[in-house]
């Protein structure tokens, strides 16, 4: 097949998204598909350009890590694209790439697919703080209903987010699709030389988070149960692997709870070459977002031997099953912290868990994902056709 990806964000900007689309890219074209992206340019190129179109894109002064992709601009290589003779279009991001990527399917007359790769609802509050919690949750379903049902086919990584689709109204065509586990996630990584790197003694209790340093991400209740763990520990140290919007404000926090000496932020982390260091590093991953699709840095971190203390919210109950590498926690900071201190001050626990976790994230295989990918391709192509198909024969009965 031959496949184009559309996104508002890619490499070098560092995210879920970024991630789920480098994956199956990989893994699309290690099949025999020929997969192409457009995506803005940040002037900076990432590790692999291979068949991407970079569109001139304008900066965002309240939102710096992202970028304003020309719609115009790319619509100027309309021919171009058309030439390319793709067989379906699969938008990312719900932004510009949603509208290029509709505008695109009808001029092209091929099918167009997009993966619901966010949880608006529980998202836009904190970045438009001006507009009350419920109407922007009202917006957002509207949002989401109006975007789904324009298109051909949506893929969603967890069941819970299509049950919340569902109720939003959303009748378009939808399958269950998580992106992957890549091989090299296996791959151990060097725990004590990240520890060394960073300064970090080799027997003092870490633990971690990774990802977008984000509002919604409730990190802030994470620095809330360090507060407590170090009460009963109180060498143990919280790395943050991330940059993003809520920096400021955990830094923060940090200062009125008097934390800096137990937390350190190290910002973003090549993924090809520190991140499974990073992983490999901590005693225990926590997490505790309550808007994940599915929580991909949660397999990250069992895929390295990791156990896991995490609340089970929305697309991570897909993701999690309490026992196999994780202690599942409520969102209490009683029930999470006490998890944490038990885990720590335990480390049989932790190696057994370690263990099962690491076996477990076997079972996400990026290649499996990719050939159910196609799979739903196919399925959408043959509901085009039999639409059409449909679309003729009707055609003469209802003219005459």
């Amino acid at each position: 097949m031959k496949i184009l990806f559309i996104s508002d964000v890619y490499f070098p900007r560092i995210n879920g998204v970024s991630t789920s689309i480098e994956t199956f890219r990989r893994n699309l074209r290690a099949q025999g598909h020929t997969v192409h992206l457009i995506a803005p340019d940040y002037l900076t190129p990432s590790a692999d350009e291979t068949d991407i179109m970079r569109v001139p894109a304008r900066y965002l002064p309240f939102d710096p890590e992202d970028r304003l992709m020309s719609y115009g601009w790319v619509m100027t290589h309309l021919e171009k694209l058309r030439g390319e003779q793709y067989d379906i279009i699969h938008i990312q991001t719900p932004f510009v790439a949603h509208y290029l990527g509709t505008k695109l399917s009808r001029l092209l007359g091929i099918p167009c697919v997009e993966t619901y790769h966010t949880f608006f609802e529980e998202y836009l509050y904190h970045y438009i703080p001006l507009v009350p919690k419920k109407l922007m949750k009202h917006i957002a379903k509207r949002f989401s209903r109006h975007q789904g049902n324009s298109l051909d086919g949506m893929v969603v990584p967890s069941y819970p987010m299509l049950h919340v689709l569902k109720d939003y109204g959303v009748t378009t065509h939808s399958e269950v699709i998580p992106t992957g586990i890549e091989p090299a996630s296996f791959v151990p990584g060097d725990r004590e030389t990240f520890r060394r790197d960073y300064n970090i003694p080799q027997d003092r209790p870490v633990l971690l988070f990774v990802g977008r340093v984000a509002h919604e991400k409730n990190i802030s209740f994470l620095l809330k149960v360090l507060d407590q763990v170090r009460k009963g520990i109180p060498e143990v140290l919280f790395v943050i692997a991330g940059e993003g919007p809520a920096r400021e404000s955990l830094a923060h926090e940090t200062n009125v709870l008097g934390l800096n000496e137990n937390i350190t932020f190290i910002g973003y982390l090549d993924r090809h070459t520190e991140l499974n260091n990073c992983y490999r590093s901590a005693d225990i991953f926590v997490f505790s977002s309550r808007t994940e699709t599915q929580g991909l840095v949660l397999l990250e971190a069992m895929a390295q031997g990791v156990p896991v203390v995490s609340t089970a919210e929305l697309g991570t109950r897909d993701v999690l099953r309490d026992g196999l590498g994780v202690w599942i926690a409520k969102e209490d900071l009683a029930d999470f912290s006490g998890k944490v201190i038990n885990m720590l001050k335990d480390a049989d626990v932790r190696k057994s868990l370690g263990e099962s976790g690491r076996e477990y994230a076997h079972g996400w295989s990026a290649s499996k994902q990719a050939e159910r990918m196609v799979a739903f391709y196919h399925s959408i192509l043959s509901r085009r056709k039999q639409s059409t198909d449909t679309a003729i024969f009707i055609t003469p009965a209802t003219s005459s």
